[in-house]
């Protein structure tokens, strides 16, 4: 997680998990994650089934073509470049 660093100094404590529920909030990172954050209000709000069908209507099945989503499957040299990209970026 490039940004824990950034949210430890808020008092949030990072989660690797996709969606992340704690009491009335539900957080999501990324595109994807979002779709799942949204299967999951839909399984709260109606049911498991109605989220698959919603899952199927939508023709959700994620097969990503790189193992780079997380630190922990990126090879050392993308985290690196990760890392190093915010302090890349010049302000004008």
């Amino acid at each position: 997680m490039v940004g824990a660093e950034a949210l430890r100094q808020f008092g949030v404590t990072p989660s690797c998990a996709r969606v992340t529920r704690q009491g009335k909030l539900i957080t999501a990172a990324g595109v994807s994650a979002g779709i799942d954050a949204a299967l999951m209000l839909v399984a709260l709000e109606c049911d498991r089934a109605t989220a698959e069908l919603m899952q199927l209507f939508i023709e959700y099945a994620p097969a990503p073509p790189f193992t780079a989503g997380t630190p922990e499957t990126a090879t050392p040299a993308i985290v690196a470049r990760a890392r190093a990209f915010p302090r890349q970026r010049s302000v004008t």
